[in-house]
């Protein structure tokens, strides 16, 4: 069973940084594109940052310059660094993976259970 355990939240101050990192556990064949979520209290989930199998990123307007996500292939963690944080950065971030089990062989997606980021100002 493929499981995804993010790590790294807590109460940052605004101005801060926090690096975030998520692993991925199980009978893997392969993982394609991962990625970072975030959903604030009365918002809908919404990407941070995606990183494909190849190391192509792409961040949200709203991080761009302040994120970089990085993964490492080899131990199948996907991490996310934040700086100048901002109290609008206070949200769960979860980790999204596109993986494909070892004896299934079809790709899905599987989520992290998340992990709360509170900026303070």
């Amino acid at each position: 069973q493929v499981q995804l355990v993010e790590s790294g939240g807590g109460l940052v101050q605004a101005g801060g940084s926090l690096r975030l990192s998520c692993a991925v556990s199980g009978l893997i064949f392969s993982i394609n594109t991962m990625a970072w979520y975030r959903q604030a209290p009365g918002n809908e989930r919404e990407l941070v940052a995606g990183i494909t199998s190849g190391g192509s990123t792409n961040y949200a307007d709203s991080v761009k310059g302040r994120a970089t996500i990085s993964r490492d292939n080899a131990k199948n963690t996907v991490s996310l660094r934040i700086d100048s944080l901002k109290p609008e950065d206070t949200a769960v971030y979860y980790c999204n993976a596109e993986v494909t089990p070892r004896i299934l062989r079809v790709q899905s997606t599987y989520w992290g259970r998340g992990t709360q980021v509170t900026v303070s100002s």
